[in-house]
C-alpha cells in the first residue's frame, strides 16, 4: 500500500506597503521604518470605512482605527454595487479624501480598482490596490495592476476555487509584481444566516500551496457585526496574517454594508483582544507607529 506524503509547505514571505504617495515597497523578512509588513511574524489589521462618504466621516474614521492600532486604512471610492441604482461611490473625490485621511492619521490605505482605465489614478494615491471579489477573474485588471508597480490585495471570489484565486495571482505575477496578498471573504452557501459562508480552512489550505500572505475579511463574510469580532480571532487561530474590517462612526447612516461595520468602540475591543491573542501563535500586532512597524503594547 502506497501511502502519501504532502510536499512540504512554501516558506512564508513578508509583503510590504510603503508610504502612500510612493515610498518603499518590497518583499523582505521584516518591515523596515516607513513600512507595513504582511507575513508570518505579525497579524496585521486593516479597517475603515466601506465607502468614502463625505470628508467628516473618512477623517473621523481613520483617526479612530490609527489610536485603536490598526496598521492600514481602508476605503471605498470606486464602489461595485450589485444594483446600478444604489451608492457607487465618490471616485477621484473620494481618492483625495482617502489621501487627506492617510495623511492625518499617519495610515497608508488600500483601495478598490474596478476599471484598468482607472489603475493609474489610484496607483497616483493609494499605497496598496485592491482587486475585489466581483473582478477577481477581470484578467485584464489583474495585467493592469501587476504592472502599476503598487501592492496588490487579491480578494476570492465568492464563487471562486482557491486553484481560480491562484491561477488569478498568477496573472499579477507574471508581470513582474510579486508584492500580492489574498484575502479569504467568504464564499455563497445555501444557508441564508449569514451574508456568505467564511471559509477558513481555506486559510491553512492555501499555505500548504503558496508563500503568499493570507488575509480573511470577517465584515464581508457575515455581513453582520456581532458576528466580525469572532470571526476576526478565529482567523489569527487559523494561521491568517492579518484581517480587514469594516468600521463606520454612524453605522445606520451608512451609505454602503452598515449592517457589517463596526462602531469605533467595537474595533477598539477587537484589536485588544487579537493582540492579547496574538503572542499564543507567535506573532505580534503589525503597528504603523510614528513611521516604524512595531509591536502593539
Amino acid at each position: 500500500m502506497s501511502v502519501h506524503v504532502p510536499a512540504p509547505a512554501p516558506a512564508p514571505r513578508t509583503v510590504l506597503v510603503g508610504d502612500p504617495l510612493g515610498a518603499l515597497v518590497g518583499a523582505a523578512e521584516t518591515a523596515p521604518e516607513g513600512c507595513v509588513g504582511f507575513g508570518p511574524q505579525t497579524f496585521t489589521v486593516i479597517a475603515g470605512p466601506c465607502a468614502v462618504e463625505t470628508r467628516e466621516q473618512v477623517m473621523t474614521t481613520a483617526r479612530a482605527v490609527a489610536a485603536a492600532g490598526a496598521a492600514m486604512l481602508r476605503g471605498g471610492a470606486f464602489k461595485p454595487r450589485t444594483s446600478p441604482y444604489s451608492f457607487q461611490g465618490l471616485g477621484a473625490e473620494g481618492l483625495e479624501l482617502l489621501a487627506e485621511a492617510s495623511r492625518a492619521s499617519g495610515l497608508p490605505f488600500v483601495t478598490e480598482v474596478l476599471d484598468p482605465r482607472d489603475v493609474g489614478l489610484v496607483a497616483a494615491h493609494a499605497a496598496m490596490l485592491q482587486v475585489g471579489s466581483r473582478n477577481m477573474q477581470n484578467f485584464a485588471l489583474l495585467r493592469e495592476v501587476g504592472r502599476s508597480g503598487r501592492p496588490v490585495l487579491l480578494k476570492r471570489g465568492a464563487a471562486a476555487t482557491l486553484d481560480e484565486l491562484l491561477a488569478a495571482a498568477e496573472y499579477v505575477l507574471a508581470e513582474g509584481n510579486d508584492r500580492v496578498v489574498l484575502c479569504e471573504r467568504g464564499v455563497r452557501s445555501f444557508d441564508t444566516e449569514t451574508r456568505y459562508l467564511l471559509d477558513l480552512a481555506a486559510v491553512p489550505a492555501l499555505r500548504q500551496r503558496t508563500a503568499l500572505p493570507i488575509l480573511v475579511d470577517p465584515s464581508h463574510a457575515t455581513g453582520r457585526r456581532e458576528l466580525v469580532a469572532p470571526m476576526a480571532l478565529a482567523a489569527l487561530a487559523a494561521g491568517a496574517d492579518g484581517i480587514i474590517v469594516e468600521v463606520h462612526p454612524e453605522p445606520s447612516r451608512a451609505l454602503s454594508d452598515g449592517r457589517q461595520a463596526l462602531l469605533p468602540s467595537d474595533f477598539d475591543d477587537l484589536v485588544r483582544r487579537l493582540a492579547a491573542l496574538a503572542p499564543h501563535f507567535e506573532r505580534v500586532l503589525a503597528r504603523r507607529d510614528s513611521g516604524r512597524e512595531a509591536a502593539l503594547r
